[in-house]
């Protein structure tokens, strides 16, 4: 029998018993023990996750170039519990001798791991983070944990997990005009609900998919946790690879992909054709409808970033709609750039001052108002829109406020108009 992705990855970093089978094929629904070839913290993650490190008497991580720290969650540091945070992290990393610590400025940990070239198409990664599934798109089986885990994953190198069932989403058809990942990720949360994939892995595939840039992929399988899935993945095929030459020529990119009889639970087939620009309304991800449809819809801040919308394509496709117009005075508009390699890619591109010309603030890459960190916290009653993943209630700062989720160029246009807008008002 054919064998999904997820099945694959899972199998090759199977852990043995003393007597198991070294041939036998996994199953949906086993508990299994696994190797990981990365484990990863930030500076909200990380200081529980130490501090349970050393009440299990752990003295030092099992490969100190696996094990990645990132400060990006409320730094520069806001106050002094935030500086506190990142100090005992630093101070981990230097104690450990951990190769890969980036420290605050550096970048969004999810932006910045694919970049560095510290993910492989097969690896297993695990992370203090509910986004750690973004690495997906580059077709590694990458999951989210407590701090508690990542203690003893940091420790032991491997962890346990269930073997999940697997939904995959065919997407067919031809983008609409300004229509991309983060389009398709809203409109797909919306088909399947929030739990539509509890603790499942997503495969993202059809022929569109294959057609998307890794930028986009980045974006989906950052959200496929929205729809409480394990993990989401993407095949891997010419994309991904000519991806991994530019950042990590020296490693090799295993052909990741499903058996083509390999069992799935569900196939959900869209077709791209009839996704338009897409807004989530709140409070909820899988709350998506048609931009045009809000566009009595005021508000008060859009915010461009996140490590779901912080890349390049991200910026550049905001900018390529703020070019020559301006932000409108009754708002005020953040760009995030998700790391300081985008950020002076993107100067030197001019991105950044066609931005700043429209009138956007440039802000550092970090998470930032994401989760009600800082730079950007709404107030009572405030309305932002924002390229981010999550418009829970009280997400963005105040109980009272709402936020909309989009892509960056609903986000630019809705800047531009002070309501939420398509892009095709201001382009067309």
């Amino acid at each position: 029998m054919g064998r999904t992705i997820s099945e694959k990855i899972l199998q090759a970093h199977l852990l043995l018993r003393a007597g198991e089978d070294v041939s036998r094929e996994l199953h949906p629904d086993e508990f299994v023990e696994v190797s990981v070839d990365l484990v990863l913290a930030n500076d909200v993650t990380a200081p529980p996750a130490v501090e349970a490190f050393r009440n299990i008497g752990a003295k030092s991580v099992f490969d100190a170039e696996r094990v990645v720290l990132v400060a990006d969650h409320f730094t520069p540091n806001k106050d002094i519990a935030a500086a506190e945070n990142c100090a005992e992290m630093r101070r981990f990393a230097a104690e450990q001798g951990l190769v890969h610590y980036y420290n605050a400025g550096y970048g969004i940990e999810h932006v910045v791991l694919p970049q560095e070239g510290l993910v492989s198409p097969g690896d297993i990664v695990v992370g203090a983070d509910s986004h750690t599934c973004t690495y997906g798109a580059l077709g590694a089986f990458a999951t989210g944990m407590g701090s508690t885990d990542i203690a003893a994953a940091m420790a032991t190198g491997t962890t346990w997990m269930r073997v999940p069932e697997t939904i995959r989403i065919e997407y067919s058809g031809a983008l609409q005009s300004w229509v991309g990942g983060k389009d398709l990720i809203l409109f797909t949360l919306g088909k399947i609900g929030v739990d539509g994939a509890r603790y499942k892995a997503i495969e993202f595939g059809g022929p569109l998919a294959a057609t998307l840039p890794m930028s986009d992929r980045f974006t989906m399988a950052n959200m496929a946790i929205e729809a409480g899935a394990k993990a989401g993945l993407f095949a891997v095929d010419s994309v991904t690879r000519e991806f991994l030459a530019r950042v990590a020529a020296d490693r090799p990119a295993s052909n990741c992909t499903s058996d083509p009889d390999a069992q799935v639970e569900q196939v959900v087939r869209i077709n791209a054709s009839d996704v338009g620009p897409q807004v989530a309304v709140p409070h909820s991800p899988s709350k998506s409808t048609p931009a045009e449809s809000l566009s009595e819809t005021q508000v008060d801040q859009v915010v461009i970033g996140s490590c779901t919308n912080g890349r390049l394509n991200d910026l550049r496709t905001a900018a390529q709609i703020l070019k020559g117009r301006h932000v409108s005075r009754h708002l005020r508009c953040l760009v995030f750039p998700g790391s300081q390699r985008v950020a002076l890619a993107a100067t030197r591109e001019g991105i950044i001052e066609t931005l700043m010309e429209a009138g956007a603030v440039i802000c550092p890459p970090t998470c930032g108002p994401c989760l009600g960190g800082h730079c950007g916290v709404l107030a009572a009653g405030e309305r932002a829109l924002a390229t981010t993943n999550r418009n829970f209630q009280g997400r963005m700062g105040d109980l009272g406020s709402e936020v909309y989720l989009a892509g960056p160029a609903v986000a630019a246009a809705t800047a531009i108009l002070g309501r939420i807008a398509s892009p095709l008002e201001v382009t067309s």
